[in-house]
């Protein structure tokens, strides 16, 4: 629960240890916040305000900026560079003067090999770890979610070029790496991990969809001593939308808290998908009440509530 500390005074430059994610005295942390929807799409949650509610409403600790890079708009495709940019700052700004950790997303997706954009990335991320190199709240996902010709190979050697650049500008900075399908697969990554340190491997999932099966590969890659974050779930199906299937989101949530993990949720917005945080009716951008939540909403914040900050 909430402090009279910021997340960020509480717990100072984090790192990872083993298979956890732990604070200047070696105590396990558990982020936690929303992820916004696409920068470019809905930018207008980017406000201290939104932020604000987030940390002290929501008892988030966290914020994910997901940008993405080919879909309309996308950084890498037709999108406005430097606008784009400008939100990823605005966030940054926020979050940093909120005390709270925020991520900054490069979200593959739809080109499905981190590769296709390397040169694009290794631009971006040379840009903003130089910008943020005196950020110790700051985190670099460098890969949203790989999949089909997306293998665990062409993600390592994706790994191989970005994180270096990312090092040379902020050296102790968490750097976190997609898996394979979707951010499923943390089984490769168990099996071959990348040869860095203070890096966590990411999995997602939408409770609906995604069951036993998938569990299971977190549990392999646990037991086998690997760092992972839940960089992005929610209750619903994989495509955003659906029933909210509660049983086995009770069953994701024991899980995480067992291993305690980081965990962020599908996304900060107002759209027609159930995935979404608030009613589509709902034109707030801060301020919201409960009954102005959508049922993924209402679970996100009960479940946050539960946590310390």
């Amino acid at each position: 629960m909430k402090t009279d500390l910021t997340p960020f005074e509480k717990h100072g430059r984090l790192c990872v240890k083993g298979t956890d994610l732990v604070d200047v005295k070696g105590n396990l942390v558990r982020l936690h916040g929303p992820s916004t929807f696409g920068l470019m799409w809905a930018p207008e949650y980017v406000n201290f305000e939104c932020f604000k509610d987030m940390r002290d409403d929501f008892n988030s600790n966290a914020i994910r900026l997901a940008m993405y890079t080919v879909e309309w708009g996308g950084y890498c495709s037709n999108g406005d560079k430097e606008k784009i940019r400008q939100i990823v700052d605005d966030g940054v700004r926020y979050a940093t003067e909120l005390g709270m950790y925020v991520i900054i997303d490069w979200h593959v997706l739809h080109e499905e090999d981190p590769l296709v954009y390397a040169d694009e990335a290794e631009r971006f991320f040379d840009f903003v770890s130089k910008k943020y190199a005196d950020h110790e709240n700051v985190i670099y996902e460098i890969c949203n979610e790989p999949n089909n010709s997306g293998t665990w190979d062409k993600v390592t050697e994706y790994a191989n070029r970005i994180i270096p650049v990312i090092r040379k500008n902020a050296p102790e900075a968490v750097i976190v790496v997609g898996t394979p399908v979707w951010s499923q697969n943390v089984d490769e990554a168990a099996d071959k991990p990348l040869a860095f340190d203070n890096i966590m491997y990411s999995m997602h999932f939408y409770a609906a969809e995604h069951h036993t099966y998938i569990r299971n590969k977190l549990v392999y890659a646990h037991e086998k001593g690997l760092p992972v974050m839940i960089s992005e779930c929610n209750i619903t199906m994989a495509c955003g939308d659906g029933v909210c299937d509660y049983e086995q989101a009770d069953k994701w949530m024991s899980l995480m808290d067992e291993y305690g993990l980081s965990v962020f949720v599908w996304s900060l917005k107002n759209n027609a998908h159930s995935s979404s945080l608030f009613k589509e009716s709902c034109s707030k951008t801060s301020g919201w009440s409960d009954d102005e939540l959508t049922e993924a909403g209402l679970w996100m914040k009960k479940y946050y509530l539960e946590l310390e900050q």
